[in-house]
């Protein structure tokens, strides 16, 4: 549960970046998160998930 509210608080931030700086217009935040909660009703949804945990793990495993 903490790992998706991380991502959903980090694609948050991303989103909002790219609406100020680069252009994104409200319209394409809109169509991304339409097409993001229609993507979790998918039967493609787990695997999603799965992998958003695998790189999760992954990158805090790394060690600077």
């Amino acid at each position: 549960m903490f790992i998706s509210i991380s991502c959903v608080v980090l694609l948050g931030i991303v989103v909002f970046i790219f609406f100020r700086k680069d252009g994104l217009k409200l319209s394409h935040a809109l169509v991304a998160m339409l097409f993001g909660f229609y993507l979790a009703s998918t039967a493609i949804a787990p695997s999603i998930k799965a992998g958003g945990e695998s790189l999760a793990s992954l990158l805090g495993g790394l060690r600077f």
